[in-house]
């Protein structure tokens, strides 16, 4: 069965890097013909061109990078969609595709085009209610005329996308359970599959306790330091200032305690606000790292953290991070209303919620890490295998492919 995968996230980026390719790598391994289609920027390309184009040959994917158009604003993602439209015309008089599958909003308008003029079978894959997450996040002010009409627009093609898609895929419950309600699909059109992690990857035992000192070394970070981590990106939803505000009460009753920032957020930013909060500099640690080098570095946490802001569009959100933690063994220190969070938390009992960014809030989780650092670490892993695994959300895929295929 030929499959058209368009996605506006680059395979180079390292959202492509853990969450698209790893995939459609082992979907291609089950006897798919896939075509991937992305909109690749030009820093990250650059580098990662080659080994990605070899890892993709390998399996006999046929990888179509699209270059992603900056500025100006809105003109750009126009200029983007209308160039996908011509690829995806293009690629199907070629290769008599029998599926496209969309990766969030701004594909699902070639999807359409694919759907009406070719009688493809159309798989809208949604990510997040991207709308609303560019309201919320700050990028289209509803002050401003022009990015009010394109909000409402989106709403509106939203409602076209759920009812034209021949399959839907989401990310979490909480989403599915908005999407049947609020826009009367049939459950049976939907498929929840949240983010799923490289379990062979992200596997504690490949890193030994002597491996782990030499890294804390390197570190400059004490051999019985309590390591507090933060896995990726900072900024719009990760809610830096109020980590630190944690880790300012957490070293209070953990003086030895080291906050391990592994993200290529800009240092000086990070450490610019640990300052303001009159966190010591040589607390912080923060460090660049390859993919292949991130579940050597997590493996040095004593617990993680990440707190993200929980608004309406975040009822859609499965973050990566979680997965990946809990693969590796490791507790979570994490916020409630975001995505199904707080029902996987409270399912594995491997991590704290906080209800409210306050002091009391953050006391009290600190009065119960102890409690975290006695949990069995074999377990939360079993758990994350059991429910994000690569393999669990590929099969999820296959089996929506060949259902669409009949």
């Amino acid at each position: 069965m030929k499959i058209l995968y368009l996605t506006y996230d680059g395979l180079s980026d390292p959202l492509g890097q853990s969450q698209i390719m790893p995939y459609l790598l082992q979907l291609a391994e089950k006897g798919f013909s896939i075509t991937i289609v992305s909109f690749e920027k030009r820093e990250a390309i650059g580098e990662s061109h080659q080994s990605i184009k070899e890892k993709l040959d390998e399996k006999k994917i046929n990888w179509v990078p699209l270059k992603y158009t900056r500025h100006p604003p809105v003109i750009s993602t126009i200029f983007d969609i209308l160039k996908l439209k011509q690829e995806c015309i293009r690629l199907h008089k070629e290769n008599n595709y029998r599926i496209v599958h969309c990766r969030s909003y701004i594909t699902a308008f070639a999807g359409m085009l694919m759907k009406k003029k070719f009688r493809l079978k159309f798989i809208f894959d949604i990510r997040g209610f991207y709308a609303d997450e560019r309201v919320e996040g700050g990028l289209w002010n509803q002050k401003k005329i022009m990015y009010r009409y394109i909000y409402q627009y989106f709403k509106r093609k939203e409602k076209i996308f759920f009812h034209a898609a021949d399959k839907i895929v989401t990310l979490t419950y909480a989403a599915k359970k908005i999407i049947v309600d609020h826009f009367s699909i049939a459950p049976s059109k939907l498929q929840v599959i949240p983010c799923c992690v490289d379990t062979l990857l992200f596997d504690p035992s490949k890193t030994n306790l002597q491996q782990q000192y030499s890294l804390k070394e390197k570190l400059s970070i004490s051999k019985d330091d309590f390591v507090l981590s933060y896995l990726g990106a900072l900024g719009t939803w990760y809610l830096l200032d109020e980590m630190l505000d944690f880790f300012r009460h957490l070293i209070i009753q953990y003086p030895n305690a080291t906050f391990l920032f592994v993200t290529y957020h800009p240092k000086e930013k990070i450490m610019q606000s640990a300052i303001q909060k009159n966190i010591p500099a040589e607390k912080i640690m923060v460090v660049k790292a390859k993919r292949n080098d991130v579940p050597g570095l997590l493996a040095l946490s004593s617990v993680s953290i990440f707190f993200i802001k929980p608004t309406y569009s975040k009822i859609a959100s499965s973050p990566t991070k979680q997965a990946e933690l809990l693969s590796m063994g490791i507790p979570v220190i994490c916020n409630t209303r975001i995505g199904d969070t707080e029902e996987i938390i409270t399912k594995s009992g491997a991590g704290l919620l906080i209800d409210q960014f306050t002091n009391n809030e953050y006391d009290r989780a600190i009065k119960q890490i102890p409690l975290l650092l006695e949990k069995d670490k074999t377990k939360i892993r079993d758990f994350a295998r059991h429910e994000f695994s690569l393999d669990r959300g590929v099969n999820f895929y296959s089996e929506i492919y060949l259902e669409l295929e009949k």
